[in-house]
């Protein structure tokens, strides 16, 4: 069995090396098409991010590095994974810090530097 990490808290004495990829964000869909997002800020989280769930390790996506964006987790003829170990269909790293949230009219809204809760009655 194979997994990779990402681990948070890296601070601005990285290996990044630079404050532009202070921010994780990571993208992913189930079997119902339910979207799961995923942020981080990497400076004052200790929260590990799988890249590969436990499996196969020829299943694994080898290619993760610290502060490289990656956008085709599926195959866009198939719209399946190439990599079934694969946790994400989509990752980013920001300097921003963004939140995103489904506004009441089920839209998809983000903010800058502004935090969303959800009311506690949803």
């Amino acid at each position: 069995m194979s997994g990779t990490h990402y681990v948070g808290a890296i601070g601005d004495n990285s290996v990044l090396g630079s404050p532009d990829q202070r921010y994780f964000y990571a993208l992913r869909t189930d079997e119902d098409g339910n979207i799961y997002f995923t942020r981080i800020d990497t400076w004052t989280s200790n929260d590990p991010i799988e890249i590969n769930n436990p499996g196969d390790a020829n299943d694994d996506w080898e290619y993760f590095e610290l502060g490289v964006d990656f956008f085709d987790g599926k195959n866009p003829e198939t719209h399946v994974k190439d990599y079934p170990n694969l946790v994400h269909d989509q990752y980013r790293f920001d300097r921003r810090s963004l939140y995103y949230y489904i506004n009441d009219e089920g839209e998809l809204v983000v903010r800058y530097n502004q935090s969303y809760s959800y009311p506690s009655d949803v």
